[in-house]
C-alpha cells in the first residue's frame, strides 16, 4: 500500500506534536512536515507537496482558511482537511468555499482521524458527524426549486448521497445498505459523473442546491 504523505499546520505546539505522533507512528502514512503558522506553511507546502494537509483554522495571524484560498488554485491536487475545535456554520462554509476538501474536529479519535485522511486520499470528503449535521441542516433550508432534478440520480444513488452528506465513510454506507464497499465506490463515481462534480462536498452542494 502506497504511503499517504501528510503535513500539519497548527500553532498549538502540544496539538501539533500529538498529530505528528499519530501520523508518524501509523503504517501507511508518512509525516512529511509540520508548520506553526500560515507564513511558513505558504512557503513550505509547495516544496513538500504532500497528499493531505491537516489545516488549523485559527493560526494567530493569517487564518488557515486564507492559506487554503491561496494554495488550492495553484495546487488543486493537494487536499486540505480543516482540523479545528470550532463548529460554527460560517467557518464551515467559508472553509469549504475556500477549497477545503474535508473538515474534522480536533477531539476526533486518532483511529477515526487516520481513517478520514485515507478516505480523503481516496476521493471522499470526510466531515465529523457534528459538522455534517450542521451542513445537512443548512441544505434542508434551501428552497427545493433550486435542487438538481431528483430524476438525475437513481434511488440507490440518492440514498447514498444522503448518507455521504451525513459524513458516513464508504464502509459505513456499505454496512448500512448491506452492499459491498466497492459497489458504494462505483455508485459514488456515477453520482459525481451525473452531477458533474469532483468530490463529496461539491456533490452535496449541487444536489441540495446550495
Amino acid at each position: 500500500m502506497k504511503e499517504i504523505s501528510v503535513c500539519i499546520v497548527e500553532d498549538n505546539k502540544d496539538i501539533r506534536q500529538a498529530l505528528e505522533q499519530i501520523v508518524s507512528m501509523s503504517d501507511g502514512y508518512h509525516m512529511a512536515g509540520s508548520f506553526p503558522d500560515a507564513e511558513s506553511a505558504l512557503a513550505g507546502l509547495p516544496v513538500l507537496h504532500p497528499h493531505i494537509v491537516l489545516m488549523d483554522i485559527n493560526l494567530g495571524g493569517m487564518s488557515g482558511i486564507e492559506v487554503v484560498r491561496l494554495l488550492k488554485p495553484r495546487y488543486p491536487d493537494m487536499l486540505f482537511m480543516m482540523c479545528t475545535v470550532y463548529e460554527e456554520d460560517e467557518q464551515i462554509f467559508e472553509a469549504l468555499a475556500a477549497g477545503a476538501n474535508g473538515y474534522i474536529l480536533k477531539k476526533t479519535a486518532p483511529a477515526r482521524l487516520l481513517e478520514s485522511i485515507r478516505e480523503l486520499h481516496e476521493g471522499g470528503a470526510p466531515m465529523s458527524s457534528q459538522i455534517a449535521r450542521k451542513v445537512v441542516a443548512a441544505f434542508s433550508k434551501t428552497p427545493k426549486t433550486h435542487q438538481v432534478s431528483l430524476d438525475t440520480l437513481s434511488n440507490r444513488e440518492s440514498e447514498i448521497l444522503v448518507l455521504l452528506a451525513k459524513g458516513l465513510l464508504y464502509k459505513e454506507i456499505a454496512h448500512q445498505l448491506n452492499i459491498a464497499q466497492e459497489t458504494v465506490r462505483k455508485h459514488v463515481y456515477h453520482i459525481y459523473e451525473k452531477l458533474h462534480v469532483n468530490n463529496r462536498v461539491e456533490a452535496v452542494n449541487k444536489y441540495f442546491g446550495r
